[in-house]
């Protein structure tokens, strides 16, 4: 009885302790004043909404970050998808450390040791070359989200479908994507975040370019409102996609209510030759 309670008082606390920031964002966000020590506003409006959506800037540093993030994301995704296969079959220690190395690092050194060799390119302060800064850190993240996706019942159903007749596209786009949606998902997701996040390598690539971390620092203390409301926009993306992996874990994959590998793979097979 006492170890049931004590959990329960964790899951409380740990559950206040999680809700509490984003009360406190939502409040402030609205709270056109806000004086003093008081618990609540004095004034609620929409002034912070008003200042970030008619700032040029501010827009533009919000439709950069969600540019940059979605490519770098989708890029991300397909780049780490051998990686992730070859960590998934081999299990090397080695190939574990080099995959991520990038991860540990700073994220600021990271963006400084590019932006040496981007400055002599002539590759500064310009979108493509900030995605591809994101994107040295990002596609660890990408493999690390991707390699539970290749278990050895995937791996079955591959075989299957190959010995059924389906060429390797068909392969691909039948049998292992719709299997290992949640899982590609769950990488999209983690390498936007990563992306959608960055600072120090935002900071050292784009120079002068608008990106949302960047404009968003400047406010915490100028203006906690107009902060309040940007990180309220910095939270959707991330949110949404952690909804949209969440719900595709519930749904059931191709073929799965028939579990047996030859029934997939012979679906595939058949789509194929209708195509």
């Amino acid at each position: 009885m006492r170890s049931g309670r004590g959990v329960k008082v964790a899951v409380s606390i740990a559950a206040m302790l999680l809700v509490a920031p984003f009360v406190g964002l939502i409040v402030q966000a609205f709270a056109d004043r806000w004086f003093g020590r008081s618990l609540l506003p004095q004034s609620i409006g929409l002034r912070g909404v008003r200042e970030v959506w008619s700032d040029p800037v501010l827009t533009e540093a919000v439709i950069n970050s969600l540019t940059v993030a979605t490519v770098v994301a989708a890029v991300a995704v397909v780049v780490a998808w051998p990686a992730a296969r070859f960590l998934a079959e081999t299990r090397s220690i080695a190939a574990w450390a080099m995959m991520a190395a990038p991860v540990l690092l700073p994220p600021l050194v990271i963006g400084d040791g590019l932006a040496t060799w981007f400055v002599r390119l002539g590759l500064t302060e310009h979108l493509a070359a900030i995605a591809i800064a994101h994107l040295a850190i990002a596609i660890p993240y990408a493999a690390l989200g991707l390699v539970p996706a290749f278990t050895d019942e995937l791996v079955e159903i591959e075989q299957s479908a190959a010995l059924s007749g389906a060429g390797p596209f068909r392969r691909m786009v039948d049998v292992v994507l719709p299997a290992a949606r949640r899982h590609v998902l769950i990488a999209f997701a983690l390498a936007f975040t990563v992306s959608w996040s960055q600072y120090g390598t935002s900071l050292a690539i784009g120079g002068g370019t608008p990106m949302l971390p960047l404009v968003l620092v400047p406010f915490v203390r100028s203006d906690p409102q107009i902060a309040a409301v940007l990180d309220l926009v910095y939270l959707l993306p991330p949110v949404m996609l952690l909804g949209a992996a969440a719900w595709s874990g519930k749904q059931p994959a191709p073929g799965q209510g028939n579990s047996h590998p030859e029934s997939v793979s012979n679906g595939a097979f058949a789509a194929s030759k209708m195509t």
